[in-house]
């Protein structure tokens, strides 16, 4: 019998993608939560904390449906989307 093949980096980062392993975050980006079955909202919410300062999670969400704070660690159904963080800037994107 042999032994199995060590998974390339290439393998190993597509599946820590798939699993939310390699989520990261930092403050001000948004979390993304997709419906995971028809007719299920999606919740969305600012990042509001980090509790490691590489962006791994938890992070401190607000959510935007209610304001409330939560801790929130990010499942499969999960994302970040990185917003533009200019210095000085207020965030909002100028093209619009």
């Amino acid at each position: 019998m042999t032994a199995p093949a060590t998974a390339s980096r290439a393998d190993r980062t597509a599946r820590a993608e798939a699993t939310g392993a390699s989520v990261r975050a930092r403050m001000g980006d948004e979390i993304v939560v997709r419906g995971t079955t028809a007719g299920a909202v999606a919740r969305d919410g600012e990042v509001v904390g980090l509790h490691h300062p590489d962006g791994s999670p938890p992070y401190d969400v607000r959510w935007a449906e209610n304001g409330r704070v939560t801790l929130y660690f990010p499942g499969p159904d999960a994302y970040v989307r990185h917003l533009t963080h200019t210095p000085g800037g207020d965030g909002r994107d100028p093209a619009r």
